[in-house]
């Protein structure tokens, strides 16, 4: 496969809705394939290790750290030549933790502040060829392990969409519905396989 840029697809949902899970069977199927592929994530761990807040902890620092490593990753990962980057919370995911986390806190920043976050965000739009949105299915169990508070992950899930409909962003939901995952796993594949053959 050979692009002039790598294709890439993002992925944004609430925590525990499958998003890695998904984009590490796309990889499998990409990688079967032949295709050189390169998967970020892990930005909500890594902005607590550098000593941000995170969750319903979210600041305007902490969330634009989070963009901006986000874009920082996906740059790093097409200069090392991989022909289709994964995205681990694509940028308006930051963006609706933020919001989420506003709500939550019952705080409401100065609107120049939220509109420059979003801007940000947007600016990364174009470079997404597909966008996937998990939708929370409160019946699906959370691990254990995890101490998440059932109200913020709810208000992560509502801002989210909520920001993908009010700004038209194309993008495609997935539910945690077999069927739902294993056509967003097929339309994955079959476009980069597409794009390789153009």
């Amino acid at each position: 496969m050979t692009t002039v840029h790598p294709i890439r697809i993002g992925v944004l949902g609430t925590h525990s809705t499958g998003k890695t899970t998904l984009l590490k069977r796309i990889e499998m199927e990409l990688r079967a394939e032949g295709v050189t592929v390169a998967r970020t994530g892990r930005l909500g761990k890594r902005a607590a290790a550098a000593g941000l807040p995170k969750m319903q902890h979210h600041t305007a620092a902490s969330t634009e750290w989070i963009i901006t490593q986000g874009i920082a990753d996906e740059l790093a990962a097409a200069a090392q030549g991989a022909e289709v980057v994964l995205i681990d919370r694509a940028a308006h995911d930051a963006v609706a933790y933020f919001h989420a986390a506003l709500e939550y806190r019952g705080e409401v920043p100065p609107r120049l502040e939220r509109e420059r976050l979003l801007v940000l965000a947007s600016t990364q739009l174009s470079k997404y060829d597909l966008l996937f949105a998990t939708v929370l299915d409160q019946d699906v169990p959370v691990d254990t392990s995890h101490d998440y508070d059932a109200r913020f992950r709810h208000l992560v899930d509502q801002h989210l969409h909520r920001l993908l409909d009010q700004d038209a962003i194309a993008h495609q939901r997935v539910t945690s519905a077999p069927y739902s995952q294993a056509d967003a796993i097929d339309r994955a594949v079959q476009h980069c396989l597409k794009e390789a053959l153009v």
